[in-house]
C-alpha cells in the first residue's frame, strides 16, 4: 500500500512542471515530509470550468483533494479512510472505484514515500515496523496515479452551495518490485510525463488502454534507505524525517 509520503513543491513549481493552465488554488498548501490520509493534498486533474456550457474542452488544473476516496454513493464520509489506495488489479470492477478510473483520473506529484518492514528489535528480541523512505535518484517528483471524485453532504442545503460538496483522491497501487519490494509487498504506480495527456483526458474511457499507462516509479528502480521513526507520528513534520538513519532504529 502506500500509506504516507512527501511532497514539498510550490503550486508554482508544479504549476510549470505539469503545464497546468488553471491554478487558482486559493491558499495554497504547506510543504509536507509526512503526508498522511485525509490530509489535503495536490492533484492535477482536467475539468472543464463549472460554469461552461456542455461540450466545452477540458483545462488541466492544480487543486487541492482529500486524501481517501469517498464514492458518491456513500452514506459519509468515513469510508475514506479505508480507500486511501486502489489496487490495479481489480480497480476496473470494484464499485467504488469503476466509474473515477473511467472518466475521473488524476496525478498526485510526491518526491518519495515510505514504507515500513517488520524486523526484530535486537534489545527486546521482539518484531516491530522500522520506516523507509523510497524515492527516485534521478528524478526529483513523482506523478503518481490517483482517482478523484465527488461526493454530495445528503444533510447539506443547495447543491451549488461549494461547502455541501467534497473531493477526494486515492492512489492506485501494485506489486511492489526491486527496493520497494523488499520494505513492502505494495507500492504506488506513477504515469510517465509523455502519458499525461491521455491519462488526464476525461474523454478517453477505454480502461484497457488506461491501465497500459501506468508504470512502476522509475521503472523500478528505487532507492530506500532507513528513516527516523519520528515519521511514525503524524504530527511530525520537516525534512529530518527523510534523513537516513545508519542503520534500522532499535
Amino acid at each position: 500500500m502506500c500509506g504516507r509520503y512527501v511532497s514539498t513543491r510550490s503550486p508554482e513549481d508544479l504549476a510549470r512542471r505539469f503545464r497546468i493552465t488553471d491554478r487558482d488554488v486559493g491558499d495554497p498548501l504547506a510543504p509536507s515530509w509526512n503526508v498522511a490520509p485525509t490530509d489535503q493534498v495536490w492533484a492535477v486533474l482536467e475539468r472543464a470550468p463549472r460554469d461552461a456550457p456542455a461540450g466545452a474542452p477540458a483545462t488541466r488544473r492544480l487543486r487541492t483533494l482529500r486524501w481517501g476516496l469517498v464514492p458518491s454513493w456513500a452514506r459519509d464520509t468515513k469510508i475514506g479512510a479505508r480507500l486511501i489506495n486502489a489496487r490495479v488489479e481489480t480497480l476496473h470492477e470494484k464499485p467504488a472505484f469503476r466509474t473515477a478510473f473511467a472518466r475521473r483520473r488524476c496525478l498526485l506529484p510526491a518526491e518519495g514515500f515510505y514504507e515500513w518492514q517488520r524486523v526484530e528489535d535486537p534489545a527486546t528480541g521482539k518484531a516491530r515496523k522500522q520506516p523507509y523512505f523510497i524515492h527516485c535518484a534521478d528524478d526529483p517528483v513523482m506523478a503518481l496515479a490517483g482517482l478523484y471524485e465527488y461526493w454530495r453532504d445528503p444533510d447539506a442545503g443547495h447543491e451549488d452551495d461549494p461547502s455541501a460538496w467534497l473531493t477526494t483522491c486515492t492512489i492506485i497501487t501494485t506489486e511492489a518490485t526491486d527496493a520497494a519490494g523488499r520494505v513492502h509487498p505494495r507500492m504506488p504506480l506513477t504515469v510517465a510525463e509523455e502519458h499525461y495527456d491521455a491519462w488526464l483526458d476525461p474523454s478517453r474511457q477505454d480502461t484497457g488502454v488506461l491501465r497500459d499507462l501506468l508504470r512502476r516509479p522509475a521503472d523500478g528502480r528505487l532507492e530506500a534507505r532507513p528513516v527516523s521513526m519520528a515519521v511514525n507520528d503524524v504530527r511530525n513534520n520537516g525534512p529530518q524525517l527523510v534523513a537516513a538513519v545508519t542503520a534500522p532504529e532499535a
